[in-house]
């Protein structure tokens, strides 16, 4: 055949090329062999919407029962010396071409509109707008081994054995006896007749293909829904974690906040010392009053850098700022007043004491807080443990609820294997009454027989008068 030398211009002159080939397909079996040539970037459903709106806009084809389609290569009758000039030249051509190389007076009825060789099954259009025939090199590379083996066998409706299949379908494409065998064994529309030959129930692939559709149809809703429950329960998943992570934040919060209280509690345990160090000595050395003044400005402006974290001890800090601007006062008014300095220091004292204990209170507060935090944490742990738990158990019904999927389907198979053995028994039933009935014609065909049966017809009627 001559070579074409060009990839097909569109979806129809692909659909051709296949039909042309494999005489009859579903749009199921097509889809695949165009989304390989084109439509690369389109899912399979779309692909197969767009192949089967092209079957049924052009006339070339045509399905009896809507499922398999055929190409109808009668043509147009108008588009006859195309077809002609196109087996004579052997080469494709384009359209400017054909008008030179036809009959100048009869050009107008040589061919009509390009429209029409599109809905034409003998013609095919290359990528570079030449026009070809769909009967010219078929590349059959591209196709499936399990169509290939169908073809072989629509060929030869009587059966064909392994090593005559294995020829056949090595003229289009080289392939050994265990793949041909493999084939041959994995789908139910291959009958062994018996000694080893083969046949091609067109019926049984039907109800095979629409079972197969079925289930997988099934099959794609139950994953489509556990997706939906996997996202989900990936969802519940992700707000326990953010959830954790907010109370892992907030435990790390008061764990900070506690330490930096203790360390305020050290700095004040640290400068009640030096203030009763220095009371003590204040009277014999004034110069570390100053010292001291200066030391209390410092801590208040930590005391101000640390109201943001802890008001109650902000407000007690100015209280002690307050007290101790009110001593200073006291001190600067009457400093021979050595006795009623001391009795404020004891008083003074006395609230530091007070001030601590208060302090304690506060960090059993926090210790009892951070108790309960640690309580939750360890309560939304085992409600994020129970709900794994749950969510494992529903996939195991999936699961379950798969494999009885998976034995109704082999059940089906199973049956349609035994109604293809019954009707098979009545084929060959229906032959052996068809072989006796010619015997039987055979022997009344003999003149002795056509006498001896008129003389018997002949007494019986007399013998039915009489009576």
């Amino acid at each position: 055949m001559k070579g074409l030398g060009g990839k097909l211009h569109s979806l129809t002159d692909v659909l051709k090329k296949t039909l042309f080939f494999f005489e009859s397909l579903s749009v199921a079996e097509l889809t695949p062999y165009v989304h390989r040539q084109m439509l690369e970037d389109y899912s399979r459903e779309q692909v197969e919407k767009k192949v089967r709106l092209c079957l049924e806009q052009h006339k070339c084809f045509s399905s009896a029962d809507g499922y398999i389609w055929i190409l109808n290569l009668e043509g147009q009758r108008e588009n006859d010396q195309f077809y002609n000039l196109l087996l004579k030249k052997q080469k494709p051509l384009s359209f400017n071409e054909l008008s030179k190389n036809g009959n100048k007076k009869k050009k107008h009825k040589l061919v009509s509109e390009q429209a029409s060789l599109i809905s034409d099954g003998r013609f095919i259009q290359l990528e570079n707008g030449l026009w070809g025939l769909t009967e010219w090199e078929v590349e059959t590379g591209n196709y499936s081994l399990k169509h290939l083996i169908i073809k072989a066998l629509k060929i030869h409706p009587t059966g064909l054995s392994l090593a005559q299949l294995c020829d056949v379908v090595g003229t289009w494409r080289e392939t050994g006896k265990n793949e041909i065998l493999g084939v041959l064994v994995k789908f139910p529309y291959f009958e062994e007749i018996g000694n080893g030959v083969w046949c091609y129930n067109a019926e049984t692939r039907v109800v095979y293909d629409r079972i197969l559709k079925r289930y997988l149809e099934a099959l794609q809703r139950q994953k489509e829904r556990w997706h939906r429950d996997r996202e989900r329960w990936a969802g519940k998943v992700k707000n326990l974690q953010q959830q954790l992570a907010e109370v892992t934040a907030s435990h790390r919060e008061a764990a900070a906040a506690l330490a930096l209280r203790q360390g305020e509690m050290n700095r004040m345990e640290q400068m009640a010392t030096q203030m009763a160090e220095k009371d003590l000595l204040l009277a014999l050395r004034k110069k570390e009053i100053y010292r001291y003044k200066e030391h209390l400005q410092k801590l208040e402006s930590k005391a101000n850098s640390i109201l943001y974290q802890c008001r109650l001890w902000v407000k007690r800090a100015r209280e002690s700022e307050a007290e101790n601007n009110e001593l200073r006062e006291a001190l600067k008014r009457n400093q021979s007043g050595l006795e009623s300095m001391f009795t404020k220091l004891q008083q003074y004292k006395e609230r530091d004491r007070e001030n601590k204990a208060k302090m304690l209170e506060m960090k059993e507060a926090h210790a009892e807080r951070i108790a309960e935090l640690q309580t939750e944490i360890v309560n939304l742990k085992q409600k994020l443990e129970r709900l794994q738990e749950s969510k494992d158990q529903e996939v195991k019904i999936w699961r379950d609820e798969i494999n009885a999927l998976s034995a109704d389907l082999k059940h089906s198979m199973a049956e349609g294997e035994r109604l293809n053995r019954s009707l098979r028994l009545a084929q060959q039933e229906l032959i052996r009454v068809k072989n006796e009935y010619k015997a039987l014609e055979m022997q009344l065909a003999h003149p002795l027989v056509r006498l001896v049966a008129k003389f018997t017809g002949k007494f019986k009627k007399a013998s039915q008068q009489i009576v």
